[in-house]
């Protein structure tokens, strides 16, 4: 039964209501989860997402993009424990965009922390109409029926019945109030907390998963994108001559440069049209352009750095405040100061961007692998000016996201084409394509600053950051990231009486977006790296110094605006949790058991983001030639209640291996506005030889509500690693990537 679909509401209408099939479609989901209202009742009606057919099977809808981060999987087990389905009987059929389905975006590591009560409620509601369909049948109490997989029970006279043979009787039941449908307990969970294999693995290793490479329509022909070298920029003229005697070239096409704000539109070029990738590619090398001037062409990321360096050495807006920072620092204690600098990032995930799309008699019809099937909609309704609903968006599987495939772009570029054209268009980016027009992970500059007492403890601490907003993407005039702040820096854990947390303005000239973990990479970083060498120059063990750095267990009072007051009563700031994932990852990496120094040395972070607690140990060998290895890293995860164990080891592995190469190799420089890099030999990732050998992971058991998991170990990867390096070498590092510095 291992099979996925695409389903549209017509088409799974037409199969859900044939003869005795059993459908819940019901308003669900709670209104913070609402895309938006649809018609003009005000009123949202969620589309269906469980039904049964008369031969047993379940089929259940994931309205949820997968892309390794295994929400498709884990959601849909959620329904089936709480439904008491048998998993071997399930299919999933994947959502197309829709607000009936609520928010669709794959982004923020949210899709269980918002969806796992909806989800239970969803399979128990459904649990509970088999039941009651089973009583009637039998004219028994619904008290003395229970259910086992795929079967409700009547123990008393040793009946049972089959879901299938129920779910014509169940779906002629009134739907039952939230209050009258139980959910399991904890120790009833069959699937959930287990170890459940991806729904999509046996597809995926045996080459059968579709991605949005692998998406084809008939008729259609194959286009790659020119794109200005320098946002902004416009065509002043080409020259397409050479192009259009490339074997396969069909012609050319212009697509207008977007106008700011650029939010998701396409960024502008020359179209070469062509019957397969392979000529639309040739003919694109053949192309003769030139482009007018742009504002952005005055960027230079060297220079930019310096700029960013002078921000966060004068005072900015201050995002939290504790105590009386000046007034301390004004005593004359000892000061200890620091400036740390994380430079772009690319996402680069193994599948570029790609997407098809047809447009006729003013809807357009699209296959993409993409993080955000809802932005979509927007983003080709907007450019081509029609409405949200007549743009289809069908969800592929993705070949990697990291957050770059919730920005549409692409396929927006695919429709813009395929309106001028008359028929179905596959837009495919080079890798070239996927690292020079990207939307960039920001450049930042962090500034640090401690006055420290006798006991080596910061009785104050002063922060700063600056770099380019994400909402420079959808305002020309955002300079300032405050709505970013709660990444990692105005919600500092450390118990020091005086604090300030500030943020200084900075201008983009890239396109920013986020990516995995977004600020929380050079916040914990900057944060992390501070706290440990405020450890070494006390002369202090780093996991004692970070424990009372962390303070007693107390829960952190913060600042919240309306909108975040329930998620923060749910997710308090509870230093215990951070706490102990410290002492129980020191545990198991046997912190202290073995000496540094001498090219050998192991470092600590532990930071709380996307309302989970991670805390890492990274161990590294340095050679005499000042070539690091990674023989060991263990990391201890509080994520609350955890769906799929498994999942979760996986996510922090992949972690360990994405935060590797973010502080070793990875980095984008611009020059005159355009980027420098442009594929793996000069955007590089870690390959075998320098990736982490061994990554040990440590699951917390806890009933708390469940928290992101996708992004969390990401962020403290980094500082531990430098922490390491420094233990090993007695060199401190303060900027990323590691291949800028030279360790002998």
């Amino acid at each position: 039964m291992n099979e996925i679909q695409n389903v549209g509401r017509r088409g799974f209408l037409k199969g859900a209501f044939a003869a005795g099939t059993f459908v819940l479609g019901m308003q669900i989901l709670p209104k913070p989860l609402w895309a938006n209202a649809s018609g003009d009742t005000g009123l949202f009606q969620p589309d269906i997402f469980l039904t049964i057919a008369s031969d047993g099977t379940v089929t259940i809808v994931a309205s949820r993009s997968e892309m390794g981060c295994g929400s498709r999987t884990a959601l849909p087990l959620v329904v089936a424990d709480e439904l008491d389905a048998d998993w071997a009987k399930v299919k999933i059929d994947q959502a197309i965009g829709d607000p009936k389905y609520g928010d669709q975006d794959t982004d923020g590591s949210h899709s269980i922390r918002s969806f796992f009560e909806p989800m239970r409620r969803v399979g128990a509601t459904g649990r509970v109409m088999l039941i009651t369909a089973a009583a009637e049948k039998w004219a028994v109490s619904e008290k003395e029926c229970t259910t086992e997989p795929g079967f409700v029970l009547h123990k008393a006279s040793a009946r049972k019945l089959g879901y299938g043979e129920l779910a014509a009787a169940a779906a002629q039941l009134p739907v039952p109030n939230k209050e009258d449908v139980p959910l399991k307990n904890r120790s009833e969970w069959r699937y959930i907390g287990k170890d459940n294999a991806l729904f999509d693995l046996p597809d995926i290793v045996t080459g059968k998963a579709a991605f949005g490479m692998d998406a084809t329509m008939p008729g259609m022909v194959y286009a790659s994108i020119e794109h200005p070298p320098v946002l902004g920029q416009k065509i002043k003229s080409y020259d397409d001559k050479a192009a259009l005697k490339v074997r396969g070239v069909k012609q050319t096409l212009t697509i207008e440069t977007f106008k700011p704000p650029h939010h998701f539109q396409p960024l502008g070029g020359v179209a070469v049209i062509a019957d397969n990738t392979w000529a639309a590619f040739q003919g694109r090398k053949a192309l003769k352009i030139e482009w007018d001037t742009s504002p952005h062409a005055v960027y230079n990321s060297g220079p930019f750095r310096k700029t960013l360096e002078s921000t966060v050495r004068q005072p900015g807006a201050v995002v939290r405040n504790v105590g009386d920072v000046d007034a301390e620092f004004a005593k004359g204690p000892k000061i200890i100061d620091a400036e740390y600098y994380a430079p772009h990032l690319a996402h680069a995930s193994m599948e570029p961007p790609v997407a098809v799309a047809e447009y006729r008699d003013g809807k357009v019809l699209a296959w993409a692998p993409t993080q955000s099937p809802q932005a979509v909609q927007e983003t080709i309704a907007g450019v081509l000016g029609i409405k949200n609903e007549d743009v289809i968006c069908h969800v592929t599987l993705l070949g990697g996201g990291f957050g770059r495939k919730s920005k549409p772009d692409q396929v927006a570029e695919a429709a813009v084409l395929s309106k001028q054209l008359g028929k179905p268009v596959k837009v495919v980016w080079t890798r070239e394509d996927d690292i020079r027009f990207d939307f960039f992970h920001s450049v930042a500059a962090m500034y640090m600053k401690a006055a420290v007492g006798p006991d080596g403890k910061p009785t104050a601490w002063l922060q700063r950051t600056a770099y380019p907003p994400i909402g420079s993407t959808f305002d020309v005039n955002a300079k300032y990231a405050l709505d970013e702040m709660g990444l990692g820096w105005n919600n500092l854990p450390f118990d020091i009486p005086n604090h300030r947390a500030e943020n200084g303005p900075a201008d983009a000239h890239v396109r920013i977006g986020w990516l995995r973990s977004v600020a929380n990479i050079y916040h914990a970083f900057a944060i992390h790296s501070f706290a440990d060498e405020l450890a070494n120059a006390a002369n202090q063990d780093s996991v004692q110094y970070l424990l009372e750095l962390i303070g007693p267990p107390r829960i952190v009072p913060l600042k919240a605006e309306p909108e975040e007051q329930e998620e923060q009563r749910r997710y308090p700031l509870d230093t215990a949790r951070l706490r102990h994932v410290v002492e129980l990852v020191a545990e198991k990496s046997g912190w202290g058991k073995h000496p540094s120094g001498n090219g050998h040395g192991f470092g600590i972070a532990a930071h709380r983001s996307f309302l989970t607690y991670v805390a890492t140990v990274v161990e590294v060998e340095v050679d005499g030639e000042g070539q690091v290895q990674i023989p060991n890293v263990w990391t201890a995860v509080d994520a609350g209640t955890v769906v799929a164990p498994d999942n979760v080891r996986n996510q922090i592995e992949g972690a360990a291996n994405f935060g590797a190469s973010l502080a070793l190799l990875s980095e984008i420089t611009v020059t005159n506005g355009a980027v420098d890099q442009s594929n793996f030999g000069d955007y590089a990732l870690v390959r075998m030889g320098s990736a982490p050998k061994h990554t040990s992971v440590y699951i917390v058991e806890s009933d708390a509500p469940p928290a992101g998991v996708g992004e969390p170990g990401v962020p403290p990867f980094a500082p531990a690693l430098y922490n390491a390096i420094h233990a090993a070498t007695g060199k401190r590092i303060r900027e990323l990537p590691l291949s800028n510095t030279k360790l002998v």
